[in-house]
């Protein structure tokens, strides 16, 4: 770690166009890669084995796990609501770790064009997986993750040789900003500080500029905003976890940022309501929060206490995320395994679900397990 704080102290010092003297390797975040796996999981076929289970044995234990894995229908927070600001979280804390590794052997310009063509790819991903999932041709469809996490991305990576103060800045800012916004900016038909559902600044902007409304009013445009705050926050992360600070020191500084953003995000609930839909200041705060405290359970684990092989099924998926996510609106994994899973519904009856739910997520990770063996991964 503590090559890498000086890469980065001399990357950040030195001129544009001077490569800087290359230097041992910085070693990959194995928790990091683990949570991204963890996280996608749930995605890819988490939800459905959960509902497999519901189906074979419904329980209020189970009930309640199911419940926790939809969407918060407005206001409200659940885990699932966790997941897109997680990702976002991982976004940022990898950006200082690749740019300490890359400054090794390449100038601050080479590694910003690098950045703006994993910008221009993620960002088409996000066009190309919208578009297939609406049956339409959209370029901007910022309601995908991936488009969102390319502006955050970039916006992140302007600020890389800031100090951690101006970076905290601009990430606290932004949220302010967008608090204000949706409290004092009135639109025709839309009161100054509404969050309801169908009237709200949000729902009024997508309106007028991409002139449409998404089912159950996801908001796109302007709540594109906060998550750069959360984007933001993952890279002071990342920049804490390269200091030469003790383990402990490092988890309670995670901690405490951690729970700050939960009882912030709360506290402000009753005046701001927690909406992830259009991404309120305070949903931005606590999401935040409990991604950060999830991340630090994985970073405990596995960087500290070193229980790196219970972390194997996840880190497969966690190093080619980008192409699992992808290949849920391209390829049908569903569809395709039920020809093999659906002739068997007679004769297992109430355990089908949960059948083809193992099925679907045994498909899906055997074929990342070969990319993995094979080095291939598509990072965009």
């Amino acid at each position: 770690m503590a090559t890498e704080t000086r890469a980065v102290a001399k990357a950040t010092t030195s001129s544009p166009e001077q490569t800087v003297t290359p230097a041992p390797r910085p070693k990959r975040l194995v928790s990091l890669d683990a949570f991204r796996g963890w996280t996608m999981f749930w995605i890819v076929g988490g939800a459905a084995l959960v509902e497999g289970l519901q189906a074979l044995n419904p329980n209020p234990l189970i009930n309640g796990v199911v419940y926790e894995l939809n969407h918060t229908d407005w206001q409200g927070l659940r885990f699932y609501d966790l997941i897109w600001p997680s990702f976002m979280l991982m976004t940022g804390m990898s950006l200082p770790l690749s740019y300490a590794k890359r400054s090794l052997t390449q100038t601050h310009h080479q590694i910003f064009m690098r950045v703006l063509r994993r910008f221009a790819v993620l960002f088409l991903l996000g066009s190309l997986r919208e578009s297939i999932h609406f049956n339409h041709a959209y370029i901007v469809e910022l309601s995908s993750a991936l488009q969102p996490i390319a502006v955050a991305y970039l916006a992140a990576f302007l600020l890389i040789r800031k100090s951690w103060k101006f970076q905290a800045s601009v990430g606290a800012g932004i949220l302010v900003f967008y608090a204000l916004l949706l409290a004092f900016v009135p639109a025709p038909g839309v009161p100054a500080g509404s969050y309801d559902r169908n009237a709200n600044l949000v729902l009024w902007t997508d309106l007028v500029t991409v002139g449409r409304v998404l089912p159950e009013h996801w908001g796109t445009v302007i709540c594109t905003l906060p998550t750069i705050s959360t984007t933001i926050l993952g890279m002071l992360l990342g920049e804490l976890l390269m200091t030469g600070r003790s383990a402990a020191s490092k988890m309670k500084i995670m901690g405490l940022v951690g729970l700050s953003g939960v009882v912030l995000g709360w506290a402000l609930n009753p005046l701001i309501p927690i909406v992830m839909k259009i991404w309120t200041t305070s949903y931005g705060l606590a999401s935040a929060g409990f991604a950060c405290l999830m991340f630090l359970v994985f970073y405990w684990l596995i960087d500290v206490r070193g229980y790196r092989k219970l972390a194997f099924p996840f880190l497969v998926i966690g190093t080619n995320a980008v192409a699992i996510y992808m290949s849920e609106s391209i390829i049908p994994w569903s569809r395709t395994v039920a020809i093999f899973t659906h002739p068997l519904v007679g004769t297992l009856g109430s355990f089908t679900p949960l059948f083809h739910a193992i099925a679907v997520l045994t498909a899906e990770w055997l074929v990342l397990y070969w990319m993995y063996k094979r080095k291939i991964f598509l990072t965009a």
